[in-house]
């Protein structure tokens, strides 16, 4: 069996990077896109450190995805080196600080709907043609369901799009494919939601490695 290559884009920190170690560890070739480069490392690195006999290995790809060109030329070179993709999971997300809606910042709210809306818009046609290429591609969104609540303005309504989106790509691909699978984490303690929650018990929340893992698991 050709061994499986896999794209995480949103990969340096926590889940995204989590799944990107995990799919790494069983096997799989992880192509690891984020903006920062030194978040990239360190996955490589722990990647490195945990190595077992028959794990993969990761290409780092230190990118912005809302830069179309850059992402372009990155499914291009996906493509001239193995010729098609397994997998895609797209966990890169940007979470603006909870705030009212009276109060949104104008800058915070341009990125939200940059990276969570239209950079989505952008990587389905992308990603779709090298996933067509594998007879046994998924791809996979992560919803965090907040749109209307309190607070969550500007993240809740562009999470909410770009799950909207993939949806859309999820019954128009149900019998054509590639499979499209979305699913929701279990609240977790992640960086992101210690900044949304601050002062919260994290206790009870779930461990970013045991939820990729279960995650990975459904794939």
């Amino acid at each position: 069996m050709s061994q499986r290559i896999a794209i995480v884009t949103g990969a340096s920190r926590g889940l995204g990077a989590a799944i990107a170690e995990e799919l790494a560890c069983r096997g799989w070739h992880v192509v690891a896109v984020a903006r920062t480069t030194g978040g990239l490392e360190e996955v490589d690195d722990r990647v490195k450190a945990a190595r077992q006999p028959g794990a993969g290995e990761l290409t780092l790809a230190p990118m912005d995805i809302t830069n179309d060109d850059a992402m372009a030329h990155l499914c291009r070179a996906v493509y001239d080196r193995w010729g098609h993709a397994d997998l895609w999971v797209h966990t890169a997300i940007h979470a603006a600080p909870l705030a009212p809606a009276n109060f949104l910042d104008v800058k915070d709210w341009d990125k939200s709907i940059a990276t969570n809306v239209r950079a989505t818009g952008v990587l389905i046609p992308m990603m779709e043609p090298l996933l067509r290429g594998s007879d046994r591609a998924t791809a996979l969104f992560l919803d965090d369901p907040h749109g209307g609540e309190m607070y969550y303005g500007a993240y809740g309504a562009t999470k909410a799009a770009q799950i909207a989106l993939a949806r859309s790509w999820q019954a128009e691909a149900a019998k054509v494919g590639p499979r499209v699978l979305i699913e929701t984490p279990a609240p977790m303690a992640t960086a992101t939601r210690a900044r949304f929650h601050p002062g919260e018990d994290r206790s009870p929340l779930a461990d970013v490695r045991a939820e990729a893992a279960r995650l990975v698991a459904l794939i």
